[in-house]
């Protein structure tokens, strides 16, 4: 659930509401292929329930993700095709956020393009991070930090994010806790 808290950390209420207007749920099936490896993607998605499994040609199963993961961000910065596909393992609901319509949204409104792509530049630093994870261990070992700090910025967004997304569930009509 970490990107879906650092994307609604920073966006407003107003933000999520045209997000959950704008975007359309829908059930996904176990089997169903959300994003293939090498083809365009048309759509954010925004996982509510099940589970997805992320894999990559030469690499095989990279990792699982469930409720609140966000897919198909990176398109939104980058025009390269998909790395990799991310296919439902588990049955679930999905907000589907047409790209062409959120890439019209960012352009129109300076505001909201300031809080999403803060939201994204933040994220995927942390993922950048999380990939040099072994070297980024021994510096931190020596540096004395403690693994559990979290940047205070980051932790003032996280209880607005959750309670933003509940939210979100509740009005898209999806079943919390099943």
């Amino acid at each position: 659930m970490r990107k879906v808290l650092y994307i609604f950390g920073l966006l407003t209420d107003g933000d999520i509401g045209w997000l959950g207007m704008n975007g359309s749920c829908r059930r996904i099936r176990s089997g169903e292929v959300l994003i293939e490896e090498g083809k365009q993607t048309d759509s954010l998605i925004l996982l509510l329930e099940g589970e997805v499994q992320v894999s990559a040609r030469g690499h095989g199963d990279i990792a699982r993700m469930s409720v609140g993961e966000i897919m198909g961000e990176v398109s939104l910065v980058d025009s390269a095709p998909p790395s990799a596909t991310i296919a439902v393992v588990a049955d679930g609901m999905a907000l589907f956020i047409d790209k062409a319509l959120l890439l019209d949204k960012l352009n129109q409104d300076e505001g909201f393009a300031a809080r999403f792509y803060r939201a994204l530049a933040i994220f995927l630093a942390d993922r950048l991070r999380a990939t040099r994870q072994p070297t980024t261990d021994r510096l931190i070992d020596l540096a004395g930090i403690s693994r559990d700090e979290l940047d205070m910025g980051i932790m003032d967004g996280v209880a607005a994010a959750g309670e933003r997304f509940n939210r979100l569930l509740h009005a898209l009509g999806v079943q919390q806790g099943g």
